[in-house]
């Protein structure tokens, strides 16, 4: 059956764009900057510890918390380094808070291998496009300097919105900023909880953008999993 679809979402990290390396050589780059030796491993394992804990604490940015992203993400990267042996608070904020800019920019993202042209060709067939992302507000800045800002209608962040995929509430908002009907909207992202179960839940269809051999969730029928981006246009004009 032909899909009558008129509104397309998107998810950004790892189903547009991704890091250009790992964050913890990011982290390491920076501290080397400002005279501070830390291992990159070391790094990132203490990276996860601390997102996960500040995740738990001030869930979505600590938006309901009276927090800003950036104190938010400062905070992370202090802690991240603090966990890894280093403790002096001045060229700590000095290492957050340049870090913090960096990742605002085209300098630590790039866009994932299809991703152009299957936006403009998403575009040229006259589907609106919009982008529903746990990110914070510094996303239409990245997305612009990334030059994929223009391909969208809207870029709801979970900061702005208020509510962080897998949450309904954030999906309806793009739904009704489209005057779109659910089952008239697909959504596009790489995780199955936020993404493909997420968006289903809320009547629209849904992709799992998923790299062979990655988990095989057994409720996503193959005709809903992308290999690649490119994958995309055939599926929904069948």
């Amino acid at each position: 059956a032909m899909l009558r679809l008129r509104l397309l979402t998107w998810d950004v990290k790892d189903t547009l764009l991704r890091l250009r390396q790992p964050l913890g050589e990011s982290y390491v780059a920076e501290a080397r900057a400002h005279g501070v030796q830390v291992q990159p491993e070391a790094l990132s394992r203490s990276f996860q510890v601390a997102y996960g804990a500040q995740s738990r604490r001030f869930p979505n940015y600590g938006r309901g918390q009276g927090l800003s992203s950036q104190q938010w993400w400062v905070d992370v990267v202090k802690q991240t380094f603090r966990l890894s042996g280093v403790h002096e608070d001045g060229v700590l904020t000095l290492i957050a808070e340049k870090l913090y800019r960096d990742f605002c920019s085209a300098r630590n993202w790039e866009v994932l291998p299809g991703a152009g042209e299957t936006l403009s060709h998403c575009c040229q067939r006259g589907f609106r496009m919009g982008v529903v992302s746990n990110f914070d507000n510094r996303l239409e800045n990245v997305l612009s300097q990334c030059k994929l800002r223009h391909h969208f209608e809207f870029v709801l962040t979970s900061e702005d919105v208020g509510f962080a995929k897998p949450d309904r509430r954030i999906f309806e908002k793009a739904l009704h900023l489209s005057g779109v009907l659910p089952e008239q909207a697909a959504h596009v992202g790489d995780s199955y909880t936020r993404d493909y179960r997420a968006a289903r839940a809320v009547g629209m269809h849904s992709f799992l953008l998923r790299a062979a051999g990655q988990g095989e969730e057994p409720e996503v029928p193959p005709e809903h999993v992308l290999p690649t981006l490119t994958h995309l246009l055939a599926l929904i004009e069948k």
